[in-house]
């Protein structure tokens, strides 16, 4: 049964792609996701998106977990790396900024045009594609890009106190700096002149 094998693998929050349902009849599955939707045991978010419906500890009714849509959907897909964490969001991720980001902004190959918005439960999502397709090998170095790109935008830090974070960083996403000079033609001027700023143009010669 449909539902049994969905309390065997997803908890509370968790996305239900219709897709990755195991089945052969698509007609059959949304029959049975529609019926189990009736019933109060699913909550729909959008049409072939899916999660259980539970109660919070405050007696609240359960939603779905944002940042695990997200992952699912856009960052890694059948177990393939094809997005990454990027604008304000990415900034606060690392601590180059304390302003808490009004928007999710990711870069994925999943990404139908060059910007879209969408809404998940009260959420704004913005969704870009990616300068160049994302692999797992080339990701850290365009997320690093990316980040160099809007660093003077959103960086409550300069000078030195950048430079120790930036390091930090690097080291933590263990960055190749050959991927990075491999990718940098793609990117706008300021990203050479941001990078020279946060001292780390050593790293590229």
């Amino acid at each position: 049964m449909v539902y049994d094998y969905i309390l065997e693998n997803y908890e509370n929050g968790d996305p239900i792609f219709l897709s990755e349902l195991p089945g052969t009849s698509r007609d059959y599955l949304r029959q049975e996701m529609k019926k189990l939707v009736d019933e109060g045991r699913l909550e729909r978010l959008y049409n072939g998106v899916y999660f259980l419906a539970y109660m919070t500890k405050l007696g609240t009714k359960g939603r779905i977990s944002v940042e695990k849509y997200i992952e699912k959907k856009y960052l890694t897909v059948g177990g393939r790396t094809v997005g990454y964490i990027t604008g304000s969001q990415l900034a606060n991720q690392y601590g180059f900024t304390s302003q808490k980001p009004s928007c999710y902004e990711i870069c994925s190959n999943e990404a139908t045009t060059k910007q879209r918005k969408q809404e998940i439960d009260g959420n704004t999502i913005v969704v870009y594609k990616p300068v160049a397709d994302v692999t797992e090998n080339n990701c850290s170095a365009l997320q690093f890009l990316d980040l160099m790109s809007v660093i003077d935008r959103y960086s409550d830090i300069s000078g030195e106190e950048q430079t120790t974070r930036l390091r930090k960083y690097v080291e933590a996403v263990r960055l190749s700096f050959r991927t990075v000079k491999e990718y940098l033609p793609l990117y706008p001027d300021r990203v050479y002149r941001n990078i020279y700023d946060g001292g780390l143009m050593g790293e590229l010669v």
